[in-house]
């Protein structure tokens, strides 16, 4: 049975914002600065129940930084708000209505709302090829981040056991896909532990037998970033040990190999995938104006043109910049300033004053990438900068825009312990976890069955 849930008052307006990442959670601490006195319902819906701050996943995979210095509880951030740890089954705009599936015990929901908040973020996309998403590692989640860790020190426990020289080999083999942001730093990142890791713990294999190998589609690597900074991270990350393989694409895999488009096969046991993303599948779906990668077509002010009540940002909104005529990126940078202004306008709706409303402008000052060990590549207000004062700029950006001051604490006492001691090899284990397919009160489920009262025992 589908339970409708509408607001506990009324006469307030419900707001209803659907994802928890930098853009979801930031509209959802603007708009409680905006409406201070508890003069609208706001209600976040997430299937996690915690915002991850993405750019340190490299860190975590590879043990610099603990799972929990990088999440933050969105409970934290609800002020006056609600929030819903449920996953979202379909939304139907026309109706104002979001259908919901409880995280715990699967019990369906229906969210009304008065105005929608669309800031689902995006997927991995796999361009359609079942092999490469069922073998490979992705690098968007923190699962996905502790995945990857425990896999790593798996493979080199058996690597270290394993007399067989080509097997052994093909064990220290770590493929990774795609030549942007993440690509690299999630290849320089595991590849420095690698290395640390075999020259402290484990004896029986050589150092220089890991290869770490990453395949860009591109002529070089880091487009974001320019072609003069492209080429030096890009020689810079082969000078450290990286294989980099450019103008090739990765079109097949096994569990044991991955088929590049110029028919090389490379035996491995370790594929990583960072080769594009795509729309989130319930975007793609609704019923209005798409642009590219299926994201909404949305007006300056952020919102749906046939649905002025809905609006969307981050990765699900396709507006395009007129200055360069391009649709803006989807970087956390620039749906942290789509946040500030979706809130603005969607109080200046709810108020009914529309002169209120600004339209989204964005001056991209800049961006950057660690690309090793205490080296970065930043390009930042016109100026290229590379090197330890690159990173230095990398840390200081992040570390800065943690959504607490406690996250800041941890952050900066695990990066400053990094610099004495190494990152540990302890895997985290399989851990039991308890769902409900059923959950009700106990008279409600026995006057479904007709049971008699007398013959059961009773509840606590």
């Amino acid at each position: 049975m589908i339970r409708k849930f509408g607001t506990q008052n009324p006469a307030k307006t419900k707001i209803l914002i659907l994802g928890g990442g930098f853009a979801g959670s930031n509209v959802l601490r603007e708009l409680q600065k905006q409406f201070k006195k508890n003069d609208v319902e706001i209600t976040l819906v997430s299937q996690d129940n915690f915002f991850l701050f993405t750019p340190m996943l490299p860190e975590v995979s590879s043990g610099m930084l603990h799972p929990s210095d990088i999440t933050t509880p969105i409970r934290s951030f609800c002020k006056t708000a609600n929030f819903c740890h449920a996953k979202i089954i379909s939304i139907d705009i026309d109706n104002k209505h979001v259908f919901v599936t409880r995280i715990f015990d699967q019990k369906e929901t229906i969210l009304e709302y008065d105005y929608l908040v669309l800031a689902l973020g995006s997927k991995d996309n796999f361009f359609g090829n079942a092999h490469i998403e069922e073998f490979a590692f992705t690098i968007k989640t923190l699962e996905d981040a502790i995945a990857i860790r425990n896999h790593v020190i798996g493979v080199l426990e058996c690597a270290d056991q394993e007399r067989d020289q080509i097997l052994q080999e093909q064990l220290l083999r770590f493929i990774v896909v795609g030549g942007g942001f993440a690509g690299i730093e999630i290849a320089t990142e595991i590849h420095h532990f690698l290395k640390d890791a075999t020259k402290r713990y484990y004896k029986n294999i050589d150092p220089k037998k890991i290869r770490t190998i990453v395949v860009s589609a591109r002529e070089g690597i880091l487009p974001e970033v320019g072609d003069e900074l492209g080429k030096f991270a890009l020689d810079y990350v082969r000078k450290s040990g990286i294989e980099v393989i450019t103008n090739t694409k990765a079109v097949d895999a096994g569990e044991d190999h991955v088929l590049l488009s110029d028919n090389t096969i490379i035996p491995c046991a370790t594929l990583i995938w960072a080769g594009g993303v795509i729309v989130d599948p319930l975007i793609s779906a609704l019923k209005c104006e798409h642009g590219q990668s299926g994201r909404l077509v949305v007006d300056q002010y952020m919102r749906l043109q046939v649905h002025p009540n809905v609006f969307a940002l981050g990765d699900c909104a396709n507006l395009v910049d007129n200055k360069t005529n391009s649709v803006y990126p989807t970087t956390a940078q620039i749906a942290i300033r789509q946040a500030k202004i979706v809130s603005e306008n969607l109080a200046a709706s709810i108020i009914g004053n529309v002169n209120l409303m600004k339209p989204f402008l964005y001056h991209n000052k800049g961006v950057m990438a660690t690309i090793g060990k205490r080296i970065g590549v930043a390009f930042l207000n016109g100026k290229k900068i590379h090197g330890f004062s690159a990173w230095v700029l990398w840390r200081s950006f992040y570390w800065s825009h943690l959504p607490t001051r406690e996250k800041k604490i941890k952050v900066g006492i695990d990066w400053l312990l990094s610099l004495v001691f190494r990152a540990d090899i302890m895997t985290v284990g399989f851990i039991k976890k308890k769902t409900l397919s059923r959950l009700e009160t106990p008279m409600s489920s026995a006057l479904e069955h007709s049971v008699d009262h007398s013959q059961n025992p009773s509840y606590l």
